[in-house]
């Protein structure tokens, strides 16, 4: 899974690094328009990928017959998510110029969220595939079909953006259509997969294809405070970027630059994340609360060590990671002294990044949602308000922001550990009553 959700971070990472070959505008735009986009789909996101935790405690339920049809009730939902964003594309797609960004940022913005738009249904029907096969342990198919998929990108975009091996140059929408194609593609590889005639066979996948009230009930019961938890974040973290980039596009091309160091950690541990929140819903479905705390001792043992190793990196290289985005024209040194002073606080809270993803994992698959959504949500409204004074009202400038930022996410990491220590969520009468129907 970590490989899974690496890929995933590498191809977003090409993207912004063949960006700032073209301009400091289209890095900004990238980040920009790429936030705004995975905010659409993000409450939706967050419902469907709940299939991961319920799939694994069916599977460690025995219930096998059920895990598809957890599936078949994620496409459902995918299908009956298209209206909603549909309207979501076009009103959000208007919010560019409005919040005041730079008139070149804005039409570059609106071109690549347009395209990644277009796809979205790929991107669900995949996320839906992906955490089934993650919720019955066959993480290497994740694996195969996510890196198969940015293999496929790299280079497609690469075509795309700057019109090599005879394809059009198409710039920013070029990044955005190659994500798209690749998304697409690594679909198709999950669908091979599932429609195998020995996993077709073991798991009745055919039989599956049908509304479940009681599967759709508990899907929406525990999957619903899972996306507005998602959503509320994204929505949350959206608007403090769009604010922050209103103090011009070298910061908000600084922003992006060290966005996308970050997300070499985060991502990656995502993974992670999903690998905790199956083992603890499979050994939640079987009662085995021992096995469990040996998942979440093992979770912190990989996340701290990878998360403190990059924190070294990124605080002892910072100027030269952050010298790697250097555009070839146009001068670099505001976007650079601003990008290396936000490492700092990169390398501050990558540590208290692995700590929220394992508690957070585990919480996630033992049920306890709906805590997750009101911690979470109160907490990212909390610093969204403290931005809109920072920035807005009484203009103290991007490095007070910044700071501002990384003390919501150390509290958030305090919080999540806290709860994590308790006994709430383990108590034998309350895993009772997440496993019933």
């Amino acid at each position: 899974m970590v490989v899974s959700q690496g890929a995933f971070a590498v191809m977003v990472f090409t993207d912004r690094f063949f960006m700032s070959q073209l301009d400091a505008v289209h890095i900004a735009a990238t980040l920009g328009g790429g936030v705004a986009s995975f905010f659409c789909i993000s409450l939706f996101v967050g419902i469907i990928s709940y299939a991961n935790a319920l799939v694994a405690q069916y599977f460690g339920a025995g219930q096998f017959e059920k895990c598809t049809r957890v599936a078949s009730q994620g496409a459902l939902m995918a299908m009956m998510s298209l209206p909603i964003l549909g309207l979501l594309t076009y009103f959000v797609g208007n919010l560019f110029s409005t919040i005041g960004h730079d008139p070149r940022q804005v039409e570059l913005e609106r071109v690549y969220f347009y395209v990644l738009m277009s796809g979205c249904f790929f991107t669900l029907l995949k996320i839906c595939i992906a955490s089934y096969f993650s919720g019955i342990g066959r993480t290497k198919i994740v694996m195969v079909c996510d890196v198969a998929g940015m293999l496929l990108n790299v280079p497609l975009s690469y075509a795309l953006i700057f019109g090599k091996m005879g394809l059009p140059q198409m710039g920013i929408a070029g990044a955005a259509v190659g994500t798209v194609i690749a998304s697409f593609f690594a679909l198709l590889l999950f669908l091979s997969f599932y429609f195998s005639r020995q996993h077709r066979e073991y798991f009745s996948v055919l039989s599956s294809f049908r509304y479940d009230k009681k599967i759709l009930g508990r899907y929406l019961r525990f999957g619903i405070p899972s996306g507005l938890e998602l959503f509320m974040n994204i929505a949350t973290f959206n608007l403090f970027l769009l604010m922050f980039q209103s103090y011009g596009v070298a910061q908000g091309a600084a922003m992006a630059i060290v966005f996308n160091w970050d997300m070499l950690s985060f991502v990656p541990m995502i993974g992670l994340n999903i690998g905790v929140t199956s083992l603890i819903g499979r050994f939640v479905g079987a009662y085995d609360m021992t096995r469990a705390n040996q998942v979440i001792a093992a979770g912190f043992v990989v996340a701290i060590t990878y998360s403190g190793i990059l924190a070294l990196l990124f605080i002892n290289y910072r100027v030269a990671l952050v010298n790697v985005f250097a555009t070839p024209t146009g001068d670099f040194s505001e976007i650079s002294e601003l990008a290396s002073y936000m490492m700092i606080g990169l390398s501050t809270y990558v540590v208290a990044e692995a700590v929220i993803l394992i508690a957070g994992g585990t919480l996630r698959g033992a049920g306890d949602t709906r805590w997750l959504m009101v911690i979470s949500t109160t907490l990212h409204l909390l610093m969204l308000v403290a931005q809109y004074f920072i920035i807005m009202v009484y203009e103290l400038g991007p490095k007070v922001s910044w700071w501002a930022f990384v003390a919501m996410i150390l509290t958030l990491a305090s919080v999540y550990l806290y709860r994590l220590l308790g006994d709430v969520w383990r108590h034998p009468e309350r895993i009772a009553k997440i496993m019933a129907d």
